[in-house]
């Protein structure tokens, strides 16, 4: 019997609504979990000891069934607060009744012995950007001169000694954490990579609140941003400089920037490969800075980052495509 594909996102994830045609195209009807449905619309009954009965997932709006032992590959997108059938739970119900779902569910996931794009404990290990800067730094990427302090002090006598623009950039997220709040306890939607002037400079004591992260500032020739999905590789040149919105930022969306394919140096393309099977992944997004003089400067590793963006604009790459054959791929290979 050929193995399942799993899925495991959110009822809104639009990467995950495009794959699924992709993979019935293939013959592969893969089973969902949608975690904001979860563990409402779905059965869960995973059964321990000596000749125990098989472990098995019903998605009960349509009957689809899932035995773990049926799994052969798991593409793990995006987290989502879960559902539970009372909607009326009172605050330490719902804490309660969240972690264990989470017992649940991650006992469940990482008892699978499948393919992973990727396993949640080692996308989890990939996210922490200083161990990422160690991490490139080691294996020959040049990254920029970076600081994480809570000491406004310490920041000025960073720039004294850099000598140059530095810039301020969230360790975890742009959003500044609005997308964990509701509207009304919402106060900012965000804020992009800054580059701190002198103005700035002097109104530092925010720092004080919590470590925050500074870089020099790599002035570009353009932007990089390296798509990985298992052995294949995706370079995307940005065109960052050609609008002022994106010169120091490239994520504003607004600006309306070149995206092209473009070829690495093999001796980069192989380091990139070799960063994103050092933490045991099979899907990674880079981003990457292009230098005048042609110096590649690593920025940051997402393992588990977006990439319809990237197939809009490039839609050459076949991202989707790539990300449906390996899976069936993998799927296929466990089944024999």
């Amino acid at each position: 019997m050929t193995k399942k594909i799993l899925i495991v996102t959110h009822s809104g994830d639009l990467h995950a609504d495009l794959l699924e045609p992709l993979l019935h195209g293939r013959g592969h009807r893969p089973f969902r979990i949608n975690l904001d449905h979860f563990p409402r619309d779905y059965q869960l009954t995973q059964h321990f000891g000596p000749s125990a009965p098989q472990s098995l997932l019903i998605h009960l709006p349509t009957g689809q069934r899932l035995a773990l032992e049926d799994v052969g590959a798991t593409w793990i997108r995006k987290p989502a607060p879960y559902a539970f059938v009372s909607s009326d739970l009172s605050a330490q119900e719902q804490a309660y009744a969240q972690q264990e779902t989470d017992q649940a569910m991650f006992g469940w996931l990482y008892c699978l012995d499948c393919f992973w794009m990727s396993h949640p404990m080692q996308m989890r290990g990939a996210i922490w950007k200083a161990e990422q800067l160690k991490r490139a730094e080691r294996l020959g990427f040049r990254v920029p001169r970076s600081l994480i302090t809570n000491c406004p002090e310490t920041v000025r006598e960073f720039k004294a000694r850099i000598g140059s623009a530095i810039i301020f950039k969230s360790l975890s997220s742009p959003h500044l954490a609005a997308d964990q709040v509701s509207d009304d306890e919402r106060v900012s939607h965000g804020l992009p990579t800054t580059l701190i002037t002198d103005e700035l400079l002097g109104e530092l004591d925010g720092v004080q609140e919590l470590p925050c992260h500074f870089q020099e500032y790599i002035p570009k020739q353009y932007e990089l941003r390296i798509t990985l999905i298992g052995d294949a590789l995706f370079a995307a040149k940005i065109h960052s400089q050609d609008d002022p919105r994106t010169q120091i930022d490239s994520r504003d969306m607004s600006a309306p920037i070149r995206y092209q394919a473009t070829e690495l140096p093999p001796s980069v393309a192989e380091r990139c490969r070799y960063l994103m099977r050092s933490y045991g992944l099979n899907y990674s997004a880079l981003d990457l800075i292009v230098t005048p003089s042609n110096e590649y400067v690593f920025l940051e590793n997402n393992p588990n980052g977006q990439f319809l963006y990237v197939e809009q604009l490039v839609p050459e790459f076949g991202l989707m495509q790539c990300l449906a054959d390996t899976l069936v791929k993998e799927a296929q290979w466990r089944s024999q």
